[in-house]
């Protein structure tokens, strides 16, 4: 799950209720500054764009602000026996969520020592997430709505004796994010819309397992896909399997956005149809906490800080059609959409330094 970068990220209107809507916040930091939360989003919405489907990208359906819901889901059930994390209110189950008490995550923010206990819970934790992942991935389908990929993602984390780490965090009413043509990150409207034959979509799975998260995401075609829409998909693939062979320790964390940088700008395919990446998004370090430093940026930067063994991050470059890749949030909270109304996609993986290179914790073992 992608943290928002406080620049640039800014809000759309609709005629959602705020009464309804409560103000959210969103991780995420200036860079170069540390992490902050950003709060107080305001309440004076500009008026949304008209935003007619792109042709230059392709034939599919553009989400828009007319698709705003007007009240939060329910939170799906968690048995108390399941251990959650220690940024879920107490009352997230019981009361409305205008009512629910501020929390947050209090874990400690550390490396993991490799080779002990901790490392073996982290690397389950990858595991189950990478094993929810595959089981939900292969319910996409057309007709499904991503409500019900949300219902499946809990019920497949619930099995493992896991929390969906998403499900209230800073109040999100969710189990896992999903993100369909248009949505840069974390939609929360049109969860009862069926997905097209044409649609891409993104699943973000991420739980809370023996006291670490394993974090993970892939965008999944669906059978009616046009050819823009595949190509993204499978360039934005290989970005992350380009970024994570940048990693090892002594290396710097900026390598991981200057070679998916370069990559992008040199593929063949990518000057063809151009394809952007969006900077107001990076990975996060993540292990008992769930964002924490570092924070992992996929564009070219000037951070000057290595890895070492034992920091354990996320790698999540989100690509977008065309060369303006800014999104806008949307009133609850949580959607950002392209600006542009262009799709985007995004791959993720959890990966640990090692002492001689980089174990990917949410790559399926054989």
């Amino acid at each position: 799950m992608a943290t928002a970068l406080h620049r640039g990220v800014h809000a759309a209107g609709s005629s959602t209720s705020r009464s309804r809507l409560p103000q959210r916040s969103l991780i995420g930091r200036p860079v170069p500054a540390p992490s902050v939360s950003i709060r107080g989003i305001t309440t004076s919405w500009p008026k949304w764009p008209v935003m007619p489907s792109p042709p230059q990208y392709g034939d599919y359906d553009v989400l828009d602000v007319s698709s705003a819901m007007s009240s939060y889901p329910d939170p799906l059930p968690v048995p108390d026996s399941i251990r959650r994390p220690p940024y879920v209110p107490a009352n997230f189950f019981t009361a409305p969520i205008w009512e629910h008490e501020e929390t947050t995550d209090n874990s400690a923010a550390s490396k993991i020592k490799l080779g002990t206990r901790a490392h073996e819970r982290v690397r389950a934790a990858g595991q189950a997430a990478a094993e929810v992942l595959a089981e939900v991935g292969k319910l996409v389908r057309p007709g499904i709505t991503t409500a019900q990929l949300d219902e499946a993602a809990h019920a497949a984390i619930l099995r493992r004796g896991a929390y969906p780490s998403p499900l209230g965090y800073s109040h999100f009413p969710k189990s896992c994010t999903t993100s369909v043509n248009n949505v840069v990150a974390r939609e929360l409207t049109d969860l009862h819309r069926p997905l097209l034959s044409t649609d891409i979509i993104n699943l973000d799975i991420t739980l809370f397992l023996n006291g670490y998260h394993g974090d993970t995401s892939a965008t999944f075609v669906l059978p009616e896909t046009d050819k823009q829409g595949r190509d993204l998909v499978e360039a934005t693939r290989e970005a992350l399997e380009i970024g994570i062979r940048t990693c090892g320790p002594g290396k710097l964390y900026r390598g991981i956005g200057r070679a998916i940088d370069q990559a992008n700008n040199s593929r063949e395919f990518a000057r063809k149809h151009g394809y952007g990446i969006n900077t107001q998004f990076s990975g996060h370090g993540i292990g008992q906490r769930f964002h924490q430093e570092p924070w992992i940026l996929h564009h070219q930067n000037t951070g000057t800080e290595k890895m070492s063994p034992g920091d354990c991050f996320t790698i999540e470059p989100p690509l977008v059609q065309g060369m303006k890749t800014r999104g806008t949030l949307w009133e609850d909270g949580w959607t950002v959409t392209t600006d542009t109304g262009a799709r985007s996609a995004q791959f993720e993986h959890q990966v640990l330094i090692t002492h001689d290179g980089v174990e990917v914790l949410t790559r399926l073992a054989e």
